[in-house]
């Protein structure tokens, strides 16, 4: 950690022709927290695949060339100062939250976006728990209104989305079947609780959902793929499915759709984003995020599943990890022990 109290470790991140360049600078500033804001000195940091995609933006356009950028979109650690019109936050509370500018030695977090880390969990844990959860909480509560007794089906099951939507579609009650290209990442989920798992990567799985539906098809289907397999997802669903479109890591931004289906069978389909949201509108579902699973959080029901941790210092290799898919569930990168 830097000596100067008014500077800081941090990473930046700037695109150039499709090529993210990593930058760890010493010197970067200290932030300072403004109305409805908490600095936070860092302890852990969950790194996501989206914000290191150009264009991808998880904090709004933020495409090739411009000023590099602070990366890191959740953060976990204790409350070192409270900002102005701050209530039920003091110093050195522990929290986690989406943020800008994670991977640093310090960050804000707005209040609207805080979050009391339960005791129960460690640093690690709840550095992967803010943004990915959130975001499992829009798709399986807010717009995918699960319900217990109702299947779940997740393309691409063994990703840090596809693998808290699991764990919290089971402490909801409902039936999982997840589709990945890895048998031993299947045999992975199987112990936390996958129903059934499917191993391919090929869009060729709807006829095995509706045989284990019994013709029924599932209630709500995940892509986190892209559209190689949003077609197939579509098949998969049964009457008024709703199917929740999160990532396309193939690269893959169009594809077809059967609007047959989708008249007949009254499906919904949505989207999962936070790029073009205002910061008031992010923070919408979070009060219901608070009252409906930090208890599970805080009594064991739901735990973040984290496959490696990696030191401050090796961001580039956590990027490098989860960019193979060598990982099952989050990569979280240690903050400061200081």
């Amino acid at each position: 950690m830097s000596g100067d109290k008014h500077t800081m470790r941090g990473y930046t991140l700037q695109h150039h022709d499709g090529h993210a360049e990593l930058v760890l600078r010493e010197d970067l500033p200290r932030p300072v927290p403004g109305p409805g804001q908490l600095l936070i000195r860092v302890r852990a940091a969950g790194l996501n695949r989206g914000e290191f995609l150009a264009g991808h933006g998880l904090h709004g356009a933020g495409g090739a060339g411009g000023a590099p950028k602070p990366v890191g979109a959740e953060a976990a650690g204790e409350v070192i100062e409270v900002g102005g019109g701050v209530q039920g936050w003091r110093v050195g509370d522990r929290v986690m939250g989406r943020c800008a500018g994670g991977f640093a030695d310090f960050a804000l977090i707005s209040e609207a976006e805080a979050l009391h880390v339960p005791e129960a969990l460690d640093w690690t844990a709840a550095g992967a728990i803010p943004l990915t959860f959130l975001v499992v909480y829009d798709m399986l509560v807010v717009q995918g209104r699960l319900m217990a007794g109702e299947t779940l089906l997740v393309a691409g099951g063994s990703s840090g989305v596809g693998v808290a939507a699991l764990s919290a579609a089971k402490a909801m009650g409902a039936t999982v079947i997840a589709t990945s290209g890895s048998a031993t990442k299947l045999a992975r989920l199987k112990t936390l609780g996958l129903d059934l798992g499917l191993e391919t990567r090929a869009p060729e799985f709807a006829t095995a959902v509706r045989e284990a539906t019994d013709g029924r098809g599932a209630d709500l289907a995940i892509d986190t793929v892209g559209g190689t397999v949003f077609a197939e997802c579509v098949r998969s669903l049964g009457f008024q499915g709703r199917l929740a479109m999160v990532g396309y890591v193939d690269g893959v931004l169009k594809a077809e759709l059967d609007l047959e289906a989708l008249h007949a069978r009254r499906l919904h389909l949505f989207g999962v984003s936070n790029k073009l949201r205002t910061p008031r509108q992010r923070a919408e579902p979070v009060p219901g995020f608070r009252t409906d699973w930090l208890p599970l959080f805080a009594d064991g029901r739901l735990r973040p599943v984290v496959d490696r941790v990696f030191r401050f210092e090796d961001l580039a290799q956590a990027k490098a990890s989860m960019e193979h898919a060598e990982h099952l569930g989050k990569i979280v990168l240690a903050g400061s022990a200081d």
